[in-house]
């Protein structure tokens, strides 16, 4: 357990902080809001080739779609007080967490885990990157990560 007070604050990071990480923190959001759950909550990722781009138009279209503008959102990179400042840490796919706890400070306190480990069968799974795919990648990732935030809301809340 960590020593966070409430709200929960959560972090969604996959590579380049432009497809999935942003879908998963739109519907996450989305997700806490319906529920009346108070949160923060970021998205960000492990590599530096997007930072403070707007997310892909696939991944802008696919949360319009779904009722959430994603079009303020832009790329960054995760930093060392984010293993501080957030209480929970979720990676969308092994390599991005082996890579959050190789970059881990010393003094982070955030729980890091993969996102899917948190959706009853699906544990150990990796979101998907749509990136190279087509359109309908992104509506599979929006699945994904949606039935995630519902079993996070649920746990969190």
């Amino acid at each position: 357990m960590n020593d966070h007070p409430s709200p929960p604050a959560v972090l969604f990071v996959c590579l380049g902080n432009i497809c999935r990480s942003p879908l998963a923190e739109a519907s996450f959001r989305a997700e806490a809001e319906r529920a009346g759950l108070e949160v923060e909550v970021d998205s960000a990722g492990t590599g530096d080739w997007h930072i403070g781009h707007a997310p892909d138009r696939r991944a802008l279209a696919t949360a319009k779609r779904h009722g959430i503008d994603i079009s303020g959102y832009r790329g960054r990179q995760v930093e060392a007080e984010d293993f501080r400042r957030f209480s929970h840490i979720f990676a969308l796919d092994p390599q991005n967490l082996r890579d959050l706890l190789a970059i881990a400070p010393p003094d982070g306190t955030a729980e890091l885990d993969l996102l899917l480990n948190v959706v009853p069968g699906r544990e150990g799974q990796a979101v998907k990157d749509p990136y190279y795919g087509t359109d309908e990648g992104f509506e599979t990732t929006w699945d994904d990560v949606t039935a995630a935030a519902r079993a996070l809301v649920e746990r969190l809340g």
